[in-house]
């Protein structure tokens, strides 16, 4: 599972010119569901991304996790994550997981993420989104499953 994750002042998604979910302060995170992925790797990709010190503390050192400062997640699925561009100039997005799968993966890392007591807001999954975003700082990291 890869997720790409952003701490932002504010973020919201929208579908056909409506908007559908937003926050505040916190995480705007981009999830992909790769062909390897399973239960294993949305456990502990949740884990890592709700407790990731990322927000400054009192001394202006990145010290806080999401919830210590309030925040939310806005999670939105992003199958080209898994853009393999080695070759040529048109992405393959080969490993990614087909749209069942990731669907069951997606969903299964929101309820995960929920577990932890984060305020969490969606995009739709599948759907032509446009998501806004305030980026905070900017911060932005990469997580790979594989690599945790």
């Amino acid at each position: 599972m890869k997720v790409l994750v952003q701490r932002v002042a504010e973020a919201a998604v929208e579908v056909d010119g409506r908007r559908v979910d937003a926050i505040g302060t916190g995480l705007l995170v981009l999830v992909c569901a790769e062909l390897v992925d399973g239960p294993a790797d949305v456990a502990k990709t949740a884990r890592k991304v709700v407790n990731l010190r990322i927000f400054e503390d009192a001394s202006g050192r990145m010290n806080r996790a999401v919830r210590d400062v309030g925040g939310g997640l806005l999670v939105v699925s992003q199958f080209t994550l898994a853009a393999d561009v080695r070759r040529g100039n048109r992405p393959s997005f080969t490993a990614a997981a087909p749209p069942e799968l990731a669907r069951e993966l997606f969903d299964a890392f929101v309820e995960a993420v929920r577990a932890y007591e984060v305020p969490v807001a969606t995009g739709i999954f599948g759907a032509r989104m446009r998501v806004h975003l305030v980026n905070d700082g900017p911060v932005t990291i990469w997580i790979d499953s594989a690599r945790l």
